[in-house]
């Protein structure tokens, strides 16, 4: 496969540096922002040195001309080392949600030595056959052909797909603020400058031969994390996760969907804590660095 010069990754610190750190891995199409500041000081409040980061592709990090992305899926499991790299930080705790948490599933497998302990929200168990699993609602399959009829280009046009998209995987235990939401996807489209690179994240390849069956030799501690409503990865996806990988732990979030609902976070932030907590063998490294802004 073919391989690509190391893009620019722009990350943000939330926290004291001498905590043990934790890295946020955010899905398809979604830059840092939509691991929300207000969930990262909550995550700092509690003791952790919170990283999060644009993904290749989206927000200020490097992005390239849509259709055709040069790297693959396995170059954005290296992007996340290098973030730890940039930072001075020899191993840290890996949270990833929805296909970053496939990323950090990745990162577990291939870097075992810089993975602490690893936090899976909103996925899928990676190189494991899930046709057997119940799959993405009808509804939501409904909604996401409508994508391939938008013009990626137009803002108006995909902030209102992107809201619909936000609504299509609320919880169904908590109300939907679709004013809120306008106003972070419309910073978010702004900030990025535009989502139109980020659909390369759709036509992402990977080593998966290489990968396939082997969630069972995964070394760091995991916790999976998932909603009961998800309509993307029904819950199903994170019980067979946490069935694949000995001594993991599931936590389900009632009535969640495909996000992170400021209602349910404090299930999820008493989740991370605890599962961090338990494996508190990360360290900063000797030549640690300050961290880029956005």
């Amino acid at each position: 496969m073919r391989k690509t010069g190391r893009p620019d990754i722009i990350s943000e610190a939330f926290g004291d540096p001498a905590d043990p750190a934790l890295l946020l891995i955010m899905g398809a199409m979604a830059s840092m922002l939509w691991w929300p500041e207000a969930l990262c000081r909550k995550l700092a409040a509690a003791g952790l040195f919170v990283l999060r980061y644009d993904n290749r592709d989206t927000g200020r990090s490097t992005t390239y001309p849509r259709g055709e992305p040069p790297y693959t899926f396995d170059d954005k499991a290296d992007d996340a080392i290098g973030v730890l790299d940039s930072h001075g930080l020899d191993k840290a705790h890996i949270a990833g949600m929805s296909m970053g948490g496939m990323i950090a599933q990745l990162v577990a497998l291939k870097h075992p030595s810089r993975v602490a302990s690893l936090t899976v929200i909103s996925s899928s168990p990676m190189g494991v056959d899930t046709s057997n699993l119940p799959q993405t609602s009808d509804a939501y399959i409904k909604h996401s052909a409508e994508g391939a009829h938008i013009d990626w280009s137009d803002r108006r046009q995909v902030i209102d797909f992107m809201i619909k998209d936000a609504r299509a995987i609320a919880s169904t235990a908590h109300p939907f603020d679709e004013g809120h939401m306008r106003a972070f996807i419309e910073r978010d489209y702004d900030r990025s400058g535009g989502l139109l690179s980020a659909t390369n994240h759709f036509l992402l390849k990977g080593d998966s031969d290489r990968w396939r069956g082997r969630l069972h030799e995964m070394k760091a501690p995991l916790l999976v994390i998932h909603g009961t409503a998800d309509p993307i990865f029904p819950v199903e996806h994170g019980e067979a996760l946490a069935g694949a990988v000995a001594g993991a732990k599931l936590l389900r979030v009632e009535g969640g969907g495909h996000e992170l609902h400021p209602e349910d976070w404090d299930v999820i932030v008493a989740g991370i804590v605890a599962h961090t907590r338990a494996n508190w063998h990360s360290k900063r490294g000797p030549d640690a660095t300050s961290l880029d802004n956005s």
